[in-house]
């Protein structure tokens, strides 16, 4: 469980990284480091989802014509903004809806996919993942988390608010009744050839959604709802002919909209999707 609250704070030193814990006294949300509200470079984005009447088949390959007729987020830009260079990879997401689920499609471009973690709720960021946190009352607090990687090993838990406001996590929670597949375009842990990408599609029940003050139903026309989507990267090289983590380095976090800071818990800075109909 450790490693989850690591990975999300990041303090530079001499050129590498530490974990430093961080205690709160006496803030309230609007003093902490979640302030000010909106991302570092620009306006908040808002993607309109829209209410399909045809539910997508959920084998990884999001070529259903649902998917093809919906527009994609713009490109994905490093957790810390601008100031950081522009990934070098593309990734992207679309979003659906209708009254039983909330649907999710994503492309990563990839010449190398490979996977390494097959037991649910590892620690799926250790592998290249693609990442999902929802906030149904856009209020930063009881909101959920998954990834996956390409292997399609699922992680999920909710969290009670933002770690640098003393939040915890629970692994044990389950997205009850996800759909989820995952497709490459190419072949996955074979490193004797250059792949295309690989592409994420994601079914999640509205009535998984659950622990907050909202009920765990559809939300209705013209809601919004904080979103963001994130990506870990990671250096590989080649071992005995089979992909590994380059050691001693650090990962890139390619995202939605940047938080400006290496936490993807800062729910504040998130983005929205708006559910149109």
């Amino acid at each position: 469980m450790q490693k989850h609250w690591q990975r999300r704070i990041k303090w530079p030193w001499r050129g590498g990284k530490f974990w430093l814990p961080i205690i709160l006294v006496g803030c309230s949300a609007e003093q902490t480091v979640d302030t000010p509200l909106a991302p570092p470079d620009g306006p908040i984005p808002t993607y309109m989802a829209s209410w399909i009447k045809k539910a997508p088949i959920i084998d990884g390959q999001i070529d259903d014509d649902i998917w093809s007729a919906l527009p994609w987020t713009q490109p994905f830009v490093d957790i810390e903004g601008s100031k950081r260079p522009r990934p070098h990879f593309q990734t992207r997401a679309k979003m659906a809806w209708d009254d039983d689920h909330f649907y999710i499609a994503a492309k990563l471009e990839e010449p190398h996919v490979w996977g390494s973690l097959t037991e649910r709720d590892s620690i799926i960021y250790n592998d290249n993942d693609f990442e999902v946190f929802i906030d149904p009352e856009s209020d930063a607090l009881n909101y959920f988390e998954y990834e996956v990687n390409a292997l399609n090993t699922p992680f999920d838990l909710v969290l009670t608010k933002p770690y640098v406001e003393g939040g915890t996590f629970d692994i044990g929670w389950d997205i009850v009744g996800l759909q989820t597949a995952v497709a490459v375009d190419g072949t996955l842990n074979d490193p004797s050839d250059e792949d295309q990408a690989w592409t994420v599609e994601l079914a999640i029940p509205w009535s998984s959604l659950t622990g907050g003050k909202r009920a765990a139903t559809a939300p209705f026309p013209g809601e919004r709802w904080r979103v963001n989507f994130s990506r870990v990267q990671w250096q590989h090289r080649i071992n005995d002919g089979m992909y590994e983590r380059m050691p001693d380095t650090s990962e890139n976090n390619w995202v939605w909209v940047p938080t400006g800071v290496i936490d993807m818990h800062r729910p504040r800075r998130w983005g929205f999707v708006e559910f149109v109909r």
